[in-house]
């Protein structure tokens, strides 16, 4: 179990970094305007001439322009695409004597009911994905500022998933958690 997935940990990296990048070539802009940077002239007009660039200046422009929209385009699909495709299980044996199915969120709605009761959890919110052969757990579970993470993990680990794997029948379930602080406090939301 990890506290942030990977791609949450390179989203917010990457977000972290565009802002920041933004910030300072804003600040630099501000602080060219009103002349607070000695080496340029706030008067000065931006572009010296208006001859026409050379060429590859062009091409190199288009190219940053193609790979930075490329970019945007697959940091866009990834925000579509964050949780796994839910399926209906079906927990049958035998099936020529029967079939039973079960909607992954039927299954998953009484565990998230008692993680919404260990202290310190506001609410929480569960995927099950996968095949019952291949099954797949991911959650977001938003706590209180206070909220004792070691205490929710260890609520987690040894009371809600070992129920859930019973309930399930399966002998393992593979689990990514990713934990977000809320500011709210009060009655709980599910």
């Amino acid at each position: 179990m990890t506290s942030l997935n990977r791609p949450a940990r390179l989203n917010r990296t990457l977000l972290a970094a565009f802002g920041v990048l933004l910030l300072g070539s804003g600040s630099f802009a501000l602080a060219g305007h009103f002349g607070q940077l000695t080496f340029l002239d706030s008067g000065a007009t931006l572009i010296p001439t208006t001859a026409d660039p050379p060429t590859w200046a062009l091409w190199v422009t288009a190219a940053a322009a193609v790979a930075v929209g490329l970019l945007i385009m697959c940091w866009l699909v990834a925000q579509l695409s964050r949780r796994p495709k839910t399926h209906t299980w079906h927990l049958e044996q035998n099936p020529e004597q029967g079939r039973t199915e079960l909607a992954a969120k039927t299954a998953t709605a009484p565990f998230l009911g008692e993680i919404t009761t260990y202290p310190g959890v506001h609410s929480a919110r569960a995927t099950l994905a996968g095949t019952r052969q291949s099954p797949a757990l991911a959650m977001v579970i938003s706590t209180e500022q206070g909220g004792d993470l070691t205490t929710i993990n260890h609520h987690l680990t040894t009371q809600g998933l070992p129920r859930l794997r019973q309930a399930l029948d399966l002998d393992t379930l593979p689990v990514t958690v990713e934990y977000r602080f809320t500011t709210h406090t009060g009655t709980r939301a599910r």
